[in-house]
């Protein structure tokens, strides 16, 4: 079993979460956060003053998968969150030692 997570444009996450869903995927978790990468932020003008934006807005997706479904869904959401723009994101893939469904105890890849 795999973590995913995955730091996209906040505008790509409904077309990352119908892509998934066409594939089979029901369960993502959604969390607003701001970084940078290369881009190092920008410049804006507020009220005729220079700021300097070093924290960008993000979106990270959590999805785990099992070890079968991870190509599919890695390939489903470079491909809805490309824009071929500075600034798409990264995908982490880690491992999963155990998961557990609160309600039914159940354990494992059935549990995902």
């Amino acid at each position: 079993m795999k973590l995913i997570t995955a730091i996209i444009k906040p505008t790509k996450v409904e077309s990352v979460k119908n892509a998934l869903s066409k594939i089979g995927i029901a369960g993502i978790t959604l969390t607003d956060v701001k970084g940078f990468g290369r881009q190092k932020g920008h410049t804006e003008v507020y009220r005729g003053t220079e700021i300097e934006v070093s924290f960008l807005p993000k979106a990270k997706l959590e999805i785990a998968v099992t070890d079968e479904n991870l190509e599919d869904v890695l390939k489903a959401i470079q491909t809805a969150a490309k824009t071929d723009k500075i600034g798409d994101g990264k995908i982490f893939v880690t491992d999963l030692d155990k998961v557990i469904r609160i309600r039914t105890g159940e354990s494992g890849p059935s549990a995902i």
